[in-house]
Formats: C-alpha cells, sequence, structure tokens
C-alpha cells in the first residue's frame, strides 16, 4: 500500500499520527511538504516593482523568502519522519499546494491531510481553500483528520432555512 501523507504547518502531526496509526506496517509511506511559490514571487515582486530601484539584486528579499521556506520544509519534514518513528520517505515539491498534492497522489492507494480551516465550525465552512480543493480532486481515497478535537456544535441552519430577523420577510414568489 502507498500512502502519501501531505504536511502543512498546521496539520502536520496529527497526519503523521494517523499515518502511524492507520497505514499498514508494510505501507510505502511518503510525507510530502508543498512550498507555495507565491509567498516568495510577491517579495520579488515588490522589491522589483517598487522597492529595487537602485538597489542590488543580493537584497532582493524574495531569495531570503526562497531560504526560509526551504529551511522549514526541511525541518519539519525531519520532525514529521521522527514523530512517525516507521520507514518514510520524505518529498519537497513547489508550486500551488493543492494542485501539486492532487498530482502526488496519482498511483497512491491513500491520502492523508489534515483539516485546515474553521476548526470551530463543522459543515463545508470547515476546511480551507486547499484542503477542499484536494478533496474534491484527488484521484485516490482521502482520509481527513482534524488536528485538534473536532467541534462540538452542530452547523448552524443553511441561510435560507433561518427565520428573518427584524420583521421584514421576503417578497413573496411570483
Amino acid at each position: 500500500m502507498n500512502v502519501l501523507v501531505w504536511l502543512t504547518e498546521a496539520t502536520w502531526a496529527a497526519c503523521v499520527d494517523a499515518a502511524r496509526t492507520w497505514s499498514p506496517a508494510d505501507a510505502e509511506i511518503v510525507l510530502l511538504y508543498v512550498i507555495d511559490d507565491d509567498v516568495a514571487a510577491i517579495a520579488h515582486g515588490g522589491f522589483a516593482g517598487l522597492l529595487g530601484r537602485s538597489r542590488p539584486p543580493e537584497r532582493d528579499p524574495g531569495t531570503r523568502v526562497e531560504i526560509l521556506s526551504t529551511d522549514a520544509a526541511d525541518e519539519l519534514l525531519a520532525q514529521a519522519a521522527q514523530r512517525l518513528d516507521r520507514p518514510a520517505s520524505t518529498a519537497k515539491m513547489h508550486g500551488q499546494p493543492e494542485r501539486v498534492v492532487v498530482a502526488a497522489t496519482d498511483g497512491a492507494d491513500l491520502l492523508i491531510c489534515g483539516r485546515e480551516g474553521d476548526l470551530l465550525r463543522v459543515g463545508p465552512h470547515s476546511l480551507g481553500r486547499a484542503t477542499r480543493f484536494v478533496v474534491d480532486h484527488a484521484p485516490s481515497p482521502v482520509m481527513l483528520v482534524w488536528p485538534e478535537q473536532p467541534a462540538e456544535t452542530e452547523p448552524p441552519p443553511p441561510r435560507h432555512h433561518r427565520p428573518h430577523e427584524g420583521g421584514h420577510h421576503p417578497p413573496a414568489p411570483h
């Protein structure tokens, strides 16, 4: 069995714990971290556009952001491998995280990812944008784990089912 574990800063520990608990002993586990290049690109763009006039290129903050992102990814992958405490490979990729993860699941038997978003809510807004995309488009089964205890409240009713406030009533249908 091939298990891909998508690691993010907010959910990596819960994802690793799920992989350790639910993956068969002989599973081939890959710990994946995706560096979002948009962050460095914004820093590069700001430097080149407004801040970079008459400044040497080695002072470009985007380069420093790239280095810090890579170092942080390496540290997180090392901590995840140590926490997993069983054989696994690591992968560090660049790009839009949701698209990279979906592409990386090709050939995987299981994707483990963490629930990001509003952790106090259940329902459709309980997943962040990237996680929602991955859950909707991954070609493999997905195990979605909570990084903390799940919310214990029920989701609010949909807007069209809520009573109207302020004494105003919706217009009558024609």
